[in-house]
């Protein structure tokens, strides 16, 4: 199960790598799959059929133990540890998201991830003064007491991190433990981990390619009361996590800057559209001191499911449910609404295509790929 208070054998820790490792098995897929088996052993056992189920041309790689034993035998000699999602290390606020990775590879200073984030990122090609104001920042936010939170990037992420050293901070990485990117900040990787962390949901040798970012982007976000972009173009990957700040009920915050600067129209923007404008760390703090009295909303671990026979779908309903998916993304209840199975055998058929890697999930909608 993927509970609230999980804690997970070697044996389960194995199998829930095994299972986040296979093909075409991301968060949503994962929490589907324990919520319908119960465990992921037997979501292992059950990935073929369905997958087979689902129109497969080929069976999906299943990650093998051996394959998983490496992992996690090469993760414990770089000091890496595997949180399982309600284990009591795994970071409060990140479990919140409908996303959150069922492992997290974490490494450094757990308490770091027990205290209350804020995330900064902003322009890899940062102006000075963007660099100057990002330190200052991060520097008087976590003399107030917060972990400042970025990706490891040049630029405003890198200022963030290096002004918080003393006061902790934590590295969301888009590749592995063992690939760190950009390169030449391993060095300062190294300085975040004295009184700092480092969390990743790759696998430890996974060099970061482009789409990786959007996904790292969300962990920042996820893992912090909000997000404080400094500089940003319009096309800049920092809109991203101020947009998916936004989609996760995270406060979102903004530098101004000026308007003949490309690096301040995406803030610039931010701002227009009702993003907090920050001129220094009380703006945000003030913001953000209401919150942290307020009890997380913790999300409800699944109910145990029927067997799979109990929930399968006849070919019928299997074949309308299919019929009535296309590029075009449905809303789930009205595929059960338009097909007239139950909500059962719709979730199990579209589990079926999510496996088969047919399936494209978008907070609530789905696609046929």
């Amino acid at each position: 199960m993927v509970g609230e208070h999980v804690l997970l054998t070697d044996t389960q820790r194995l199998d829930w790598l095994r299972l986040i490792r296979s093909d075409n098995v991301g968060p949503r897929t994962f929490r589907s799959l324990m919520a319908q088996y119960g465990g992921a052993g037997a979501a292992l056992a059950a990935l073929p059929d369905l997958a087979r189920r689902g129109g497969a041309e080929r069976l999906p790689r299943i990650c093998s133990r051996a394959e998983a034993e490496r992992e996690l035998s090469a993760a414990r000699d770089l000091g890496v540890t595997f949180v399982a999602l309600g284990e009591p290390d795994y970071p409060a606020r990140l479990r919140e998201i409908d996303d959150a990775p069922p492992l997290l590879a974490l490494r450094g200073v757990p308490g770091a991830l027990e205290r209350p984030m804020l995330a900064m990122v902003g322009s890899r090609n940062a102006s000075a003064a963007g660099q100057k104001f990002a330190g200052r920042l991060a520097r008087d936010l976590g003399e107030a007491g917060f972990v400042i939170v970025s990706g490891l990037a040049r630029g405003i992420d890198a200022s963030a991190h290096r002004a918080s050293l003393a006061t902790g901070t934590v590295a969301a990485l888009a590749g592995g433990h063992a690939r760190i990117y950009p390169a030449e900040h391993a060095d300062l990787l190294d300085a975040i981990l004295a009184a700092g962390a480092a969390v990743s949901e790759m696998p430890l040798t996974w060099e970061p390619r482009s789409r990786d970012f959007p996904r790292r982007n969300r962990l920042i976000s996820g893992l912090s009361l909000g997000v404080v972009v400094v500089e940003a173009t319009l096309r800049s990957g920092s809109l991203i996590t101020a947009r998916l700040a936004g989609e996760q009920g995270r406060e979102v915050f903004a530098v101004p800057g000026s308007p003949l600067d490309p690096r301040a129209e995406g803030t610039n923007g931010l701002i227009q559209q009702g993003a907090t404008l920050v001129m220094g760390a009380a703006d945000v703090i003030a913001v953000v001191q209401p919150i942290l009295g307020r009890p997380l909303a913790m999300a409800e671990a699944p109910a145990a499911a029927p067997p799979p026979s109990a929930t399968e779908p006849d070919g019928a309903e299997r074949a309308r449910i299919v019929a009535l998916l296309g590029p075009t993304a449905v809303a789930i209840d009205d595929l059960i609404r338009l097909s007239g199975a139950s909500a059962a055998a719709v979730r199990t058929a579209l589990l079926e295509l999510d496996v088969a890697g047919r399936l494209d999930r978008q907070r609530g909608l789905v696609a046929l790929l």
